[in-house]
């Protein structure tokens, strides 16, 4: 299986757009897929720097209802307009971050490929789309600030337009996530309800990034306790974008060499 960090924060070097985004281009057997399309037109462009044929991928998972990972759909469009599209209905609410809002393009629903979900949704051997996450365990700080409607106000959002993209390949799982809005240990939990037991790989933002690189005590406590319930399992992490280079740097001291930092156009090797 090949797996192409397409659009992150940070870049493999200047020849790749880095921008507060993600995207990650996928190649099974049977599928080419793109989990999230980052913020931007820069989906394509990476891309094109790459060789990546977009007008061949068949289907586009959306992790959550932010615009740092579906402003890519619409450009993609223009590119590829077979693809199927799935994302939670859910995620076509409005979103915010405080007064900002941190939702979709509304145009995107007016694509004719596009496919509202509303739960679990099991695509075929391969992919299987999972959501209704539970738990309050580790749930990042920084989910405060993110808010959503209900009843015409702003109120905390819930995430239940958070889903995660599982893909079966020669026996082994791959779990995908975007950001873990609703915390990376409450998803494996949910995931080893439905499996289980373990992904064999993880690739996901864990939303521990702040801005001004201060971190609280407890910030802090809550970033070792995930690394540390993390390095229990028998799976390899890759994560990026959200979670926040200092942060990162906390996990890759407790976990070593079961994380891995993700790159804008750096293929992910899978050991």
């Amino acid at each position: 299986m090949k797996i192409v960090t397409l659009v992150e924060n940070t870049s493999a070097n200047n020849a790749f757009i880095a921008e507060h985004g993600l995207c990650l281009y996928i190649e099974t057997e049977n599928h080419k897929l793109l989990s999230d399309t980052g913020q931007t037109d820069a989906v394509l462009k990476n891309a094109d720097t790459l060789g990546i044929d977009l007008s061949l991928v068949d289907t586009v998972i959306l992790s959550h209802g932010h615009y740092d990972h579906a402003g890519g759909i619409l450009p993609l469009a223009s590119r590829n307009k077979t693809a199927d599209i799935y994302m939670q209905k859910s995620a076509a609410e409005p979103h915010f971050n405080l007064e900002r809002y941190n939702g979709i393009d509304p145009k995107i629903l007016d694509l004719p490929n596009l496919h509202l979900l509303d739960g679990d949704l099991k695509i075929d051997d391969e992919l299987f789309i999972f959501t209704g996450i539970k738990g309050t365990k580790c749930r990042p700080e920084g989910n405060k600030k993110l808010l959503c409607l209900k009843n015409g106000k702003k109120v905390p959002d819930d995430f239940r337009h958070e889903q995660c993209l599982v893909i079966t390949q020669n026996g082994k799982h791959y779990l995908i996530s975007g950001c873990a809005h609703n915390g990376i240990l409450n998803i494996l939990e949910c995931y080893k309800n439905i499996f289980g037991n373990n992904p064999d790989y993880v690739i996901s933002g864990f939303h521990m990034m702040k801005r001004d690189g201060k971190y609280t005590s407890e910030e802090k406590s809550i970033i070792s306790q995930t690394a540390k319930e993390l390095s229990k399992m028998n799976t390899v992490f890759y994560s990026g974008h959200c979670t926040g280079i200092p942060a990162f740097e906390i996990m890759k001291d407790i976990m070593g060499e079961q994380l891995f930092a993700i790159h804008s156009g750096e293929e992910i090797k899978l050991i």
